[in-house]
């Protein structure tokens, strides 16, 4: 049993850091889609299209679910008309 404990806490920590990781990244998400929402890619440099696109389109396939999770995790909002954002 002894060796059965050494993996469920093993695991247990393994797990903590998923979750720690996974909040930080929803942080970085949430920024980054309220930043991108409130872009004017007309005013963008040429240089920064494809990347501000490329941001906007990996968002976009999120669910719903994830988004608002990221959103919620850095206290920020999307107006529905900015939903598409970057475009």
């Amino acid at each position: 049993m002894p060796h059965r404990d050494q993996e469920i806490a093993l695991l247990r920590r393994e797990l903590e850091m998923l979750m720690g990781e996974r909040q930080t990244l929803l942080q970085v998400v949430g920024a980054t889609a309220a930043l991108i929402a409130t872009l004017d890619s007309k005013r963008l440099p040429l240089a920064a299209i494809e990347s501000a696109d490329l941001v906007a389109t990996t968002l976009n396939a999120l669910s719903e679910e994830t988004l608002q999770d990221a959103l919620a995790s850095v206290h920020a909002e999307i107006e529905e008309d900015g939903a598409s954002a970057g475009g």
